[in-house]
């Protein structure tokens, strides 16, 4: 292995001058920094590419300026806000986590890596970026961006997500740490792999570290790092009632755990013996009017696809209120503002340009 101060000196004299500086969280002054900022991009950049996250990430500050104002704020404002950048489970972890360093740390973030790494929704390696970028503490990352940067450079193969390769990525990330200027090489890491080292066709010519890259030097550049093993995915299959009353529609607010747990969707039905008409009636306390199969919508998770079949119901409520505080009837136009999962704001603006 080279010398690890010069691969990390050469990255930081690379990010000088060639990385990215202008993106809305960076503030090069360690005295202006502000680890709620920073938390909060690299909570969103999680699995998510950058020009999806600064959008959000805009909005998100506008409403929740600072730590205090997220951590007394309702989760279900939270949730509207993050509604449509998937992963759900990222926005409740933040807000848990806000409310945490309320009741534990007295409103400040923590300065421990360790102690950060312990925080809901968190983990080693997000703890170590914001570590680094907040208070340039000495300590690894290991996001997919860095584990192809390693991969390629040093010839590592295998699948980057076993754990035996994970280890020895860990073991690699931790001996090549300089000793001062944490943030930059922490943000050079990030920035070759996003900008230069990506998944495909990589500016290997652009490369700080070409010269030494063994995917390159033995031609493998496109067989590393390996990928996932292939396993076909899981079709899941359900039916969705777009319960309508006039402009309005009956949502439901989705347990905390699981698929869009927190999020307003659209009720699910099963299969069964019994009528349509009869299950809205007892589930819903709706008379049905007419229903239409709409066409259905295909949408993919991680680990599964999903398929949803909509059946548009024209119903008449029983009472002006509904039976369970979860349901909530809408007009379309404020659903679609709403905490809504990008599937089922996609099956209601269908639904509102088909009804206007």
């Amino acid at each position: 292995m080279e010398n690890p101060p010069a691969f990390a000196q050469v990255l930081i004299a690379w990010q000088q001058n060639h990385g990215r500086r202008d993106l809305p969280w960076q503030e090069w002054s360690q005295q202006r920094r502000d680890p709620y900022r920073i938390w909060l991009a690299e909570i969103m950049l999680q699995q998510t590419r950058v020009a999806t996250v600064i959008p959000y990430y805009e909005r998100f500050l506008a409403r929740f300026p600072d730590l205090a104002a997220l951590a007394a704020a309702p989760v279900d404002d939270v949730m509207v806000l993050w509604s449509g950048l998937g992963y759900y489970a990222r926005a409740r972890n933040l807000h848990h986590c806000a409310r945490r360093i309320v009741e534990e740390h007295g409103g400040a973030f923590p300065l421990d890596v360790d102690v950060i790494a312990q925080l809901p929704g968190i983990g080693p390696s997000t703890a170590a970026a914001i570590a680094a970028f907040a208070f340039g503490t000495r300590s690894a990352i290991l996001d997919g961006n860095v584990k192809r940067v390693l991969c390629r450079h040093f010839g590592v193969a295998g699948f980057p997500g076993s754990h035996p390769v994970e280890k020895r990525l860990w073991a690699l990330a931790r001996s090549l740490l300089p000793h001062q200027d944490m943030d930059i090489y922490t943000q050079a890491l990030m920035d070759l792999g996003a900008t230069v080292c990506v998944r495909k066709r990589p500016a290997c010519d652009c490369c700080p570290l070409r010269r030494e890259c063994v995917a390159r030097r033995e031609e493998r550049v496109h067989e590393l790092p390996a990928p996932r093993p292939k396993q076909p995915l899981p079709r899941r299959t359900t039916s969705v009632l777009l319960l309508l009353h006039g402009d309005r529609i009956l949502l439901e607010q989705r347990p905390p755990a699981g698929i869009w747990g927190g999020l307003l969707a659209l009720p699910e039905i099963e299969a069964t013996t019994a009528p349509l008409a009869a299950q809205v009636a007892e589930n819903y306390d709706c008379t049905v009017e007419s229903v239409e199969p709409l066409a259905p919508l295909r949408h993919a998770f991680t680990h599964f696809q999903l398929e949803m079949r909509p059946l548009l119901c024209r119903v008449v409520p029983a009472g002006s209120q509904v039976r369970e505080d979860r349901f909530r009837w809408l007009r379309l136009h404020e659903a679609d503002k709403a905490a809504l999962p990008a599937a089922v704001r996609k099956l209601l603006r269908q639904l509102a340009r088909v009804t206007v």
